[in-house]
């Protein structure tokens, strides 16, 4: 993918975001790593709604910005996971409602966020860390990120919204929207007694889909 393909895939992924709910106003931020290292990343201030192409932030790949708007405030929770994640290929962080729901709640498990509801919040996340609450924008929540030593590919910043690493822009993408739909799954079954899978189904689906899972 060219840059410029690069670039409009970015706005493309995060309008469909917008569009569907996944998060609103001018909230969330999304970067993706370009073939020599640098960086595509959303402006500070902007809706994923109406992302300009010709806009995003641009970095070398020493992590100077050299061209585009001021980047999101966030920068420092997204270059935690480039740092820590040698296959992480892009990086989206939302404010997704059931997941910001789910993490209010008393008793949230924060080694594992989400319950074993589906084969698919499993497969495509692992275990989600739940982060306690930062001011959105303190660097101390890329140091909680780089604290995990690569060893998850996804968070739930308390009170705030889940945040994603993949291997590309379309595989964070896909990963923090099964996010966003376990938790709302989750809050829809509370205090209902929903049948989760057992121990070992999660670990056959651990086992056969090779999930990180147990560090």
């Amino acid at each position: 993918m060219t840059e410029n393909q690069l670039r409009e895939k970015i706005c493309i992924l995060a309008k469909s975001l917008f569009d569907r709910g996944f998060t609103h106003g001018s909230t969330g931020n999304i970067s993706a790593r370009l073939d020599d290292g640098g960086l595509l990343v959303s402006p500070t201030g902007t809706s994923f709604g109406r992302l300009d192409p010709g806009k995003l932030s641009t970095f070398d790949a020493s992590g100077r910005h050299i061209g585009g708007d001021k980047p999101t405030k966030e920068m420092p929770l997204h270059s935690a996971f480039y740092d820590t994640r040698s296959t992480a290929g892009a990086v989206v962080h939302l404010h997704s409602c059931h997941s910001v729901a789910l993490s209010l709640l008393p008793g949230a498990n924060e080694d594992n966020f989400l319950p074993p509801l589906t084969p698919y919040g499993i497969m495509k996340l692992g275990k989600v860390k739940l982060l306690p609450f930062f001011l959105p924008g303190d660097p101390a929540m890329g140091e909680a990120v780089r604290g995990l030593a690569g060893k998850r590919s996804a968070v739930m910043l308390a009170n705030h919204g889940p945040v994603v690493a993949g291997k590309d822009i379309e595989a964070a993408c896909t990963a923090i929207e099964e996010l966003e739909e376990t938790a709302k799954l989750a809050i829809l079954t509370q205090g209902l007694n929903p049948n989760r899978l057992s121990q070992t189904d999660v670990r056959n689906i651990v086992d056969g889909f090779n999930v990180e899972w147990d560090s």
